[in-house]
């Protein structure tokens, strides 16, 4: 069962997720916890250890952003999708470099919210691909984190497939089911893919193998 918490302050788009993934759509994802804003979020996590987050971004008392800043310090922060009405680049940017899986506009369909919470809860990150160029057209307005913008090391035939996968937010396991191989080789293509783009993670990753039309 994948544990999920809300942290929206208003109740209403609380109460819609939470009947949206009771439906069978949505089978082995439950709601274990709600919060109203990032201060009480920061609170409730370490005892209730959700397996992923649902992050709004702009709330009273903390917002959004500081919640994952703070968590991300604390070495506290999990699996989290930042999920917001607002088409904010770089609020999106900023959690992302503060350590955010992803992110997706409330106007997601069911099947979309689902397909995320799978994959970040095993271990994948994701961008929609609605805003993505939205995001890529304000990385030369922001710090994002990325150690270059730079054309960066060239990729081999096999790094480049994989990395379409991961924009594709496959994990490790899904990748190496797919391309018949053992998950350890992807692990070791990743952290090779990491290195030549010079980023942390790999959503950062896909963001700069789109600003460089790798993908």
């Amino acid at each position: 069962m994948i544990k999920i918490m809300l942290v929206d302050d208003q109740t209403l788009v609380r109460q819609g997720i939470r009947s949206l993934l009771s439906l069978p759509e949505a089978e082995g994802i439950e709601v274990v916890a709600e919060a109203t804003d990032g201060k009480q979020a920061i609170e409730m996590i370490p005892d209730v250890s959700p397996d992923v987050v649902l992050m709004d971004m702009r709330m009273p008392v903390l917002s959004g952003l500081e919640a994952i800043q703070s968590l991300s310090r604390l070495g506290m922060l999990p699996p989290t999708i930042i999920l917001t009405t607002f088409d904010d680049d770089q609020l999106v940017l900023a959690g992302i470099k503060a350590g955010a899986r992803g992110f997706l506009l409330k106007d997601v369909s069911l099947e979309q919210l689902v397909g995320a919470i799978r994959t970040v809860a095993s271990g994948g990150s994701l961008v929609q691909p609605t805003v993505t160029q939205k995001l890529l057209s304000g990385l030369e307005h922001m710090q994002t984190g990325f150690a270059s913008l730079d054309k960066p090391d060239p990729l081999t035939e096999r790094e480049t497939e994989i990395l379409r996968f991961m924009a594709g937010g496959f994990s490790n396991k899904e990748i190496a089911n797919s391309l018949g191989v053992a998950e350890g080789t992807i692990k070791n293509h990743v952290s090779n893919i990491l290195s030549k783009l010079g980023v942390r993670d790999r959503t950062r990753a896909v963001l700069k193998a789109l600003e460089a039309k790798l993908v």
